[in-house]
């Protein structure tokens, strides 16, 4: 068999906030702006989401690092502040996602021959491949590697990476894990880019399996094997004639500070038919369209360059409207909600899209493809992790 993605885990802090309760919150700063107000206005009613999960419980209006208990103004921490918080935190998202892949895949630890992790969030050594191997008691001698500050694309060439590794060795089985603290960047500011990064982006794990062992191979299971995979078929990577300067991510004093200008959706719609043109000539006909929510429109410049009917982006939609933005770690949710829908048939073609600093275009290309019986791939909020792990 090929190499199949056989178990996705999904991971969100247990604190909350509605769309509507974020906007209030900015909208109460203290000497706020008419034009700012407006542009607050404009990015929250305008984002299609609903709710976001984050690790800043500050928010809930008792205040601490983010939030001033009194007055409810946003506080501006500096960046060691904001990536000690990443630090504690995403390590414990990164943890109850890959349990709950392992699980969903029904592989035991032991048989992790290799882990990838990405994340464009926070820092800290040793890093997150480190912990995860530590932190659900994997081998030491499994090998790892890391991928940073690749932004919301990262998925796709962590998704890469494995599936080389089990290309060049059939006996491999690679746990990659896509954690992303976004919210702990968040500031009060009159710049538009700051306005709506702080609008869309969201806290959220996602991890999968990947391997290219059958499960004849595998050995005696005590965990239910999957009915089905996602078979890896093919990558592709495209960098856009511009856009270098209308999607940034950098390190500043007071956090990290993202770029994203107004161009970004029509620099998608204008170049990713092409990006994208060798990919369905290989592969032809696409069934499932899994593209990262990097914004509403974003997915609808995308549907219109597609020529795409208002259905085919359903699932992006539903994800950006329950999470919001997670960086890196949203398509995974995507694929998680696309493996446990019993209406999706074996051999449909699946494409994975992702949009990155550059602007670089990321995708894959797979199908879905018989394995033997699991239960549907489901998410974990790191509050029930405790419980589901007793």
């Amino acid at each position: 068999m090929g190499v199949q993605l056989i178990g996705i885990g999904t991971a969100v802090p247990e604190f909350a906030l509605s769309q509507s309760q974020v906007k209030d919150l900015f909208l109460a700063e203290p000497d706020i702006a008419p034009l700012t107000a407006r542009l607050i206005r404009a990015a929250y009613d305008n984002s299609a989401i609903e709710r976001r999960h984050t690790v800043i419980e500050d928010l809930a209006g008792d205040g601490g690092d983010f939030l001033e208990p009194e007055t409810h103004a946003v506080r501006n921490p500096g960046t060691g502040t904001r990536n000690a918080r990443y630090a504690r935190e995403a390590p414990r998202l990164s943890e109850a996602a890959a349990r709950r892949a392992l699980k969903n895949a029904g592989v035991h630890p032991g048989e992790i021959t290799h882990v990838v992790t990405a994340s464009c969030t926070g820092f800290y050594a040793p890093g997150p491949e480190y912990r995860l191997v530590r932190d659900i008691g994997l081998d030491p001698t499994v090998e790892r590697e890391h991928i940073g500050f690749m932004g919301c694309a990262a998925a796709i060439p962590a998704l890469r990476s494995a599936w080389r590794i089990c290309l060049a060795d059939p006996t491999a089985t690679v746990l990659v894990a896509c954690t992303e603290v976004c919210s702990i960047h968040i500031r009060s500011s009159s710049e538009p880019d700051q306005i709506v990064a702080s609008a869309v982006f969201a806290d959220g794990a996602a991890a999968a399996v990947v391997t290219a062992k059958s499960p004849e191979s595998s050995g005696p299971r005590e965990l239910a094997a999957p009915s089905r995979g996602l078979e890896l078929t093919g990558f592709t990577t495209a960098l856009t004639t511009d856009g270098e300067q209308d999607m940034a991510w950098i390190i500043g004093d007071h956090g990290f500070e993202m770029t994203l200008t107004g161009n970004v959706p029509r620099i998608v719609g204008r170049e990713v038919r092409a990006a994208l043109a060798p990919v369905l000539e290989r592969t032809g006909a696409i069934d499932q369209w899994v593209v990262h929510p990097g914004g509403r429109s974003i997915l609808d410049r995308f549907e219109q360059a597609m020529d795409l009917d208002e259905t085919a982006l359903q699932r992006s939609r539903a994800i950006l409207r329950d999470y919001g933005n997670m960086s890196s770690a949203t398509v995974l949710f995507i694929l998680a909600d696309l493996l446990g829908d019993p209406t999706v048939a074996e051999g449909e073609q699946v494409l994975v899209t992702a949009f990155g600093p550059g602007l670089a275009v990321e995708s894959a290309t797979a199908r879905i493809a018989a394995r033997q019986p699991i239960a549907a791939a489901e998410s974990l909020r790191v509050g029930q992790a405790d419980s589901a792990r007793s």
